[in-house]
């Protein structure tokens, strides 16, 4: 009977362990905190008005042979609606760039289910690389809607789909 107990007092310390952990992974990374908190995002409203190291990042994260995004406010794959291949999966929302050579997207992702994504990059002529991106709630109109969404924890990062 004791050592029953000891078990499930083992087994549930380390689940709890575990679900902590992953939950403090979850939200926007300590690191990235206080830029994000002192950042000055220029409105960029086209996909073409963003840098190409980062549209090329993008594709290679949606392991895409295009830039699959459509820009703000045109038409796209929505999800439900009947597959339309020409079209592309995602369409722009909100997007920003800094001087400190960061780029913030939020875009609509379609197909079988509507998903609202958000990716952070730092970029150069030389290298661009992701630094953080997760799950947003829909609605959100702006960039700095999306910086305030993202320091109160309610974008959660996730592996995909992109």
């Amino acid at each position: 009977m004791r050592r029953t107990l000891l078990l499930g007092v083992i087994g549930i310390s380390l689940w709890s362990s575990v679900v902590c952990g992953s939950q403090s992974t979850e939200a926007l990374p300590a690191v990235l905190r206080p830029l994000l908190q002192n950042a000055r995002f220029g409105v960029v409203t086209s996909v073409r008005g963003l840098p190409l190291t980062v549209r090329e990042e993008l594709q290679t994260m949606w392991k895409s042979s295009s830039l699959d995004i459509a820009e703000p406010g045109a038409e796209f794959r929505k999800a439900g609606a009947a597959a339309n291949s020409q079209l592309p999966l995602r369409r722009m929302i909100a997007a920003g760039c800094t001087n400190d050579n960061y780029c913030l997207i939020y875009y609509e992702r379609g197909g079988s289910a509507a998903t609202w994504q958000v990716a952070l990059f730092r970029w150069t002529p030389d290298a661009t690389r992701f630094e953080w991106g997760g799950s947003a709630p829909s609605g959100l109109k702006t960039i700095e809607d999306v910086r305030k969404a993202m320091l109160s924890g309610v974008i959660k990062s996730h592996s995909g789909p992109w």
